[in-house]
């Protein structure tokens, strides 16, 4: 395996890191996996920083009830990748259920040997 399929791994699994977080509610798998400037779209045109998405999922304004992340491709370049692929969702917003069906863009970097999210950007599939 060359260094870049093990950077392409080392992305899907924090991804998958992520989005079993997300389900779990795990709170401090997540800050550790965001980076400390992430910036968090949402399906509605919401944007948020680290801080409020992580205080969001604590208040339970957003509560994930099952989330898959199906990947069309991983691009490396240096410390930054970006993943490309789908996000459907099932996910209480504010008390209201919703299901979620997205194109998803998901930048990671790394810094200091790991990979963390920097920005995510859900976008709504077309007609």
């Amino acid at each position: 395996m060359t260094s870049g399929d093990e950077d392409v791994q080392a992305v899907l699994a924090a991804e998958e890191r992520r989005y079993r977080a997300m389900v779990d509610g795990d709170l401090a798998a997540l800050d550790e996996l965001l980076a400390p400037g992430a910036s968090y779209a949402h399906s509605s045109g919401a944007r948020d920083t680290k801080d409020e998405y992580l205080g969001k999922l604590r208040a339970r304004y957003y509560v994930y009830r099952r989330a898959e992340h199906p990947v069309e491709r991983v691009e490396v370049a240096g410390d930054c990748a970006v993943v490309v692929g789908r996000m459907t969702a099932d996910v209480d917003v504010d008390g209201v259920p919703k299901t979620i069906d997205n194109l998803a863009l998901a930048v990671w970097t790394r810094a200091d040997g790991a990979w963390r999210l920097l920005a995510y950007a859900p976008t709504r599939l077309p007609d």
